[in-house]
Order: structure tokens, then sequence, then C-alpha cells
């Protein structure tokens, strides 16, 4: 087993979006980490599952030392993730892997989303590793050289991780009820507080928001620092882990409840701007869970395939049987079209780094999009997924019950979907986001001109007026209509961008433009159900041959024009 192997749509979109030269560097890391996913990783993601983290609050003699003892399995697999492949690294430093400069974003999800498919729990640490050093280069890179170059290095010897403790008991979605607070000593800041949900807890540097005295109140009132686990003379940081959480999903990585009880805490970057500096590695980290949801969608698809295939009901394999294609196809298409969204905001962040506004405005409001539509939609798909497995899908035993409690976490991790929802909507008003979507992706549809997509890609352009238009609509209704209808509204635009990308992806084969005319198909009527895509299930599923005329099918007599 190979989950690169298994994908079909993995490679043939890398086709796309990177370029030729990116795409023949990690066609041999795609091999490596496929297989290492489906094998060695997969087994020790169990294990570490089953092992969680203990926390050890005292040493024999009684002094008080917080250390988080891990189970040898997360160990392995985190010298897989950070320093085999460089996971967290390759954003930052040049040569990781061999890539004669830093790595792009898009070659790092696609392989931390193969790394996904068996251990989604110790991505949490690698995303706020990375996302931890992307803040101090861009905030303070003079100041945190060392700590950068820690939180970026391969080298085992030297090496360090980040975490961002932000949730307290009162201020998690309103950051303005944040409580902890910091003293200036002159040379040196100390913090004391409490923070409620501290995810890698044990991590050597961590980012966090904190009242800064004479500030102001609310968010204006809120600077951003650095902790360190240990101070520079290495004694230990006065920051106290409580207890660590009983979590439903993520239970191979350590989350718990942390006391800053006069810690050591450096500024970073401008104090007056804590709340917007934090929120660059926020969204970050959102489009990370996004990509996480993305990969557990495709497991648990796979998982599904596997058993229809072997699994003899009444004579014919569950693959064959009509209704059970009808209840697969859905969740085929959509981890596809889940991939696409990933992989088109991990490009648009490329861009945005190499100082193209556009795409930052445009990658500003594909990350909440991608969070609030994928990772609901992972919820959904692994539960159906684990459904189709049937009664050992419920047992521990198999991966089934491990996806569906790790999916639930996505949607909540980084703000939940109503939180989520509102960030879209604030795109609206600060940036016309819905005017700038509708003007790139309907653009690119209206582009589409290959006989087999035109059609579709004309009523696709047209739908983004309509949306376009709908968005303004929203906005000049009061504001308690516009916050209500913000989470539809949010859906309907992630929708109708995967739904461009697919037929993008299209022009490469009758397979994809099977996949893009059916995800029109459901998306006008999920009822529906399109007998050409149901016959060519096993194309769908592996990759293979379709044939020309099968897509066109698909539509019908058309579909509902705006």
């Amino acid at each position: 087993m190979n989950f690169a192997d298994h994908d079909p749509a993995l490679r043939p979109m890398l086709d796309r979006v990177l370029a030729p030269a990116d795409r023949a560097r990690i066609e041999p890391l795609l091999a490596e980490m496929g297989r290492v996913a489906a094998t060695e990783l997969d087994e020790l993601a169990r294990t570490a599952d089953r092992n969680p983290p203990v926390l050890r609050q005292y040493s024999p003699a009684g002094d008080r030392i917080d250390e988080i003892d891990h189970h040898p399995a997360y160990d392995r697999m985190a010298d897989i993730a950070f320093r085999r492949f460089g996971l967290a690294a390759m954003s930052h430093r040049p040569g990781v892997n061999g890539w004669p400069g830093t790595t792009p974003h898009v070659v790092k999800y696609a392989l931390s989303y193969l790394f996904v498919q068996s251990e989604f729990g110790l991505a949490c640490p690698l995303s706020m590793t990375d996302s931890a050093a992307r803040v101090l280069r861009l905030f303070n890179p003079g100041r945190f050289a060392e700590v950068i170059d820690r939180l970026t290095t391969t080298d085992p010897a030297r090496a360090a991780t980040g975490a961002m403790f932000m949730t307290e008991i009162d201020g998690g979605t309103d950051l303005a009820r944040t409580a902890t607070e910091a003293t200036d000593h002159g040379d040196h800041w100390t913090l004391r507080g409490r923070k409620w949900f501290a995810s890698n807890v044990s991590a050597d540097f961590v980012l966090t928001l904190a009242k800064v005295p004479g500030q102001g109140s609310g968010t204006r009132g809120l600077g951003m620092f650095l902790l360190p686990r240990l101070r520079p003379d290495g004694t230990r940081n006065a920051i106290r882990i409580d207890r660590l959480k009983d979590k439903l999903g993520t239970r191979s990585m350590a989350s718990g409840e942390v006391t800053l009880d006069g810690a050591l805490a450096w500024p970073v970057g401008d104090l007056t701007r804590g709340v917007p500096q934090m929120l660059e590695m926020v969204n970050v980290s959102r489009l990370s869970n996004a990509m996480r949801s993305a990969a557990l969608m495709r497991r648990a698809v796979r998982e599904a395939v596997e058993h229809t295939r072997a699994r003899v009901v009444f004579g014919a394999a569950l693959f064959d049987q009509p209704l059970m294609r009808a209840t697969l196809l859905p969740l085929l298409i959509d981890a596809e079209a889940a991939l696409a969204l990933v992989l088109e905001s991990a490009t648009q962040l490329d861009r945005a780094d190499r100082g193209d506004a556009a795409a930052r405005t445009l990658v500003r409001v594909l990350t909440p999009l991608a969070k609030y539509v994928i990772c609901k939609r992972a919820r959904h798909v692994t539960a159906e997924s684990m459904e189709i497995r049937g009664g050992n899908g419920y047992i521990e035993d198999w991966v089934n019950a491990r996806l569906l409690r790790d999916a639930h976490l996505g949607s909540i991790w980084e703000g939940s979907s109503n939180v989520i929802a509102l960030d879209v909507l604030r795109c609206l008003r600060k940036d016309n986001a819905h005017h700038h979507l509708a003007g790139v992706y309907g653009a690119r549809a209206g582009a589409l001109r290959d006989g087999g997509t035109a059609a579709a890609a004309e009523v696709v352009a047209e739908r983004w007026l309509g949306l376009r238009d709908a968005g303004e609509r929203l906005l000049a209704a009061p504001t308690g209509e516009q916050e209500a209808a913000a989470g539809r509204y949010a859906e309907d635009l992630a929708r109708l961008v995967m739904a461009t990308l697919l037929l993008e992806h299209a022009g490469t084969g009758h397979r994809e433009l099977l996949v893009a005319h059916t995800y029109l198909r459901l998306l006008d009527d999920p009822r529906a159900t399109p007998a050409a895509a149901l016959a060519h299930l096993p194309a769908l599923a592996d990759g293979g041959p379709v044939p020309a005329d099968a897509a066109a099918s698909v539509l019908g007599g058309g579909l509902t024009r705006v």
C-alpha cells in the first residue's frame, strides 16, 4: 500500500499547480511519504493513539518538573515528520530534501496530506512549529534568529517545537476577555494567567497574548509574547502544567491546562498589534486544519472503497451494488474537491509570500472558506465511511473510529464553524472579498473554452456574478441578518470555488471531467444519482480511463442557471 499511488487526484493536481522543476523534485518524496505513511507511520500512529502522553509533575525528589512522557511510537513519528522529511523546516530553510531554496507551501501541504492520512495529532505541533517560525520571521527576525533556527532545524540535537497558547476560560473566541497580564521589569517581562487549552503543551517556545498595562482595553490592550520553556540560564520557566486534557481525539499529542506564574516572556513585534500579529499564525494554522481534514476524508474514503470491494453481501461485492455506489459517490467527489481547494489555497499563499497583493487578499478569504467547509464535511465523510464498514467500523481495532474522533476537532481548533463564518463576513466587509472571488474565479471559469467544459464553465461564470450580487444584498441587510446568513453564504462561496477548480482540472482527462460534472450535478441537486458516474465509479475511485461521452451525460439537460 502506498497512499500516493492509490490517490487518483493528487499527482494530476500537482502537475497543474507546480512548476515543472518543483513537480520533478517532489515526485520521489511523494513516493516515499506515501509508502511510509501507509506502512510504518500507520502502525506507529495506532500505537501512539492507544498510549497517550503522561504528565510527570514532580521528580522523585519532590521538585516540580512538569515533564511530558510520550510513548516511543510518538517520538518515532516526530522523527519522521520533523527530521526525516523536514515538514516544519522546509518553508523556512533552503536545502531541505535537496530543494535549491525554501520549499513551496504546495509541496509542504501535499506531503503533509499524505502524512496525516495516518497521524493527525502530531500534525498540530508540526503546524504550530512551522507557523511560530513564520510569525517570528515576519515580526522579529533579528532578535529571534536563534529561536527561528531551532524551530526550523532538522538536527535533533538542536531542534525545538513551537506552540500557541491563546484559549482561556473566558477568553477563547472573544480574545478581548483574555485575562493574562504582562509586567514590564525593564530588562525583561513576566506573564501571569491561565491558559485553558494548550496543545503541544511541552513546547520549547510558545506564542501567547497578554494584557499590556496602559495600552487600553479590549483587543487593543493585548500584546504578543514569546515564552521559552527554559530560561536562558537553563532553569525551568514558571510555566506550570496543571493537568492534561482527556480528549476525544488527537490522543497521541499532549494538550493541557497551564498556569503562568510570573513566567519570563519576550515581546514580539509591535506590542500594540498583538492580535493582528497572532492572527497571522492563526490563519496559517486554519489552512493546515483544512489540509488535515482533507487528508482524513481521503483516508476514510479509501478505507470505504477497499472494504466494499472485499465485502460480499447476497452474492455480490458491496462496491458493485447500486445503493452502495450511490453512497460512495459523493464521498469520493467531496474528498477530491477538498484537495483541490487546499492546493489552490497553498498556491495563493506561495504567491502572497512572494509579494503578490492580490493573492494575499485572496488567501485571506480562501483560508476561512476552506476551514469552514472542509472541516465540516470531514465529519460527515468519516462518519459515513464508518457506517459503510458496519460494526467493525465502530471498533477501535480499525482506523475508522480514530478518523472520526480526529475529524471533529478540525471544526473546533482555531475557531469553531460560526467563528470562521463570521471571519468570512469580515472579509466581505473589509476587503470586498466576494467581488475579488467572483472576479478571479469567474474569469477563470469564463476562460475555459474546451468543448467538454465550455457549457458548464459558462454557467459557473454566471453563478459567480449571482453570488457576488448575493454578497451585496447580504451586506445591505441589518447586522443580525448578515451574521445569521454568514454560514450559508460562506458555504456557497467555497462550493463554487471548488466547482471552478474541478472544471479547470477537467482539462487533464475524461475522468477529471466526469468528476467536475458530477460535482456540479450534486451541487445543483444533492439527491441526484448520475448514472454515468455510478457506472464508472471504479475509475473515479482509482483513476483510469473513462469514455469521452460519460461526463456529458451527467449534466443531461444542463444546470440550473442564475
